[in-house]
């Protein structure tokens, strides 16, 4: 049998959560395999219409109540920014946890550098490709379902 312990102290993760789906629940699961306390930042709702140019569907509070009932989370932030290293400086953890849709790409690159300047590790997990809260979105938009 293989040693299970965590290879982190404390790992970060950090998403909009709207409309909570299959691939957000594997990033989390990766991320809690990998550590022992698992902080997760829910973006506020100002973050999120800055982010994607529109506001969320579900507000911040409730996305917040979801990320809380789950389990594997041991503590959830407000990401207001995206500025990991102000999270840091509030909430110290040792790894930030990403998809690779991140990985190799200008964001991914800076959010490396960042993060090696305070000693943490940027560790990616694959990417769920055939859901997303924008399919999601797209799919609910144009009438889909029943």
């Amino acid at each position: 049998m293989t040693d299970a312990r965590p290879t982190f102290d404390v790992g970060y993760s950090s998403g909009v959560f709207d409309m909570f789906h299959v691939g957000h629940l594997n990033l989390l699961r990766r991320a809690r395999n990998q550590c022992r306390h698992l902080v997760v930042g829910v973006a506020s709702d100002e973050y999120v219409e800055q982010l994607k140019g529109r506001p969320s569907v579900v507000p911040c509070d409730e996305r917040i109540d979801i990320i809380s009932a789950l389990g594997i989370v041991d503590e959830v932030v407000i990401d207001r920014s995206e500025n990991k290293l102000a999270v840091w400086q509030q909430r110290p953890f040792d790894a930030i946890f990403k998809g690779t849709d991140w990985q190799g790409t200008p964001k991914g690159y800076r959010l490396e550098r960042e993060m090696a300047g305070v000693g943490v590790e940027v560790v990616y997990f694959p990417y769920t490709r055939h859901t997303s809260s924008s399919m999601l979105r797209s799919f609910l938009a144009g009438g889909g379902g029943e």
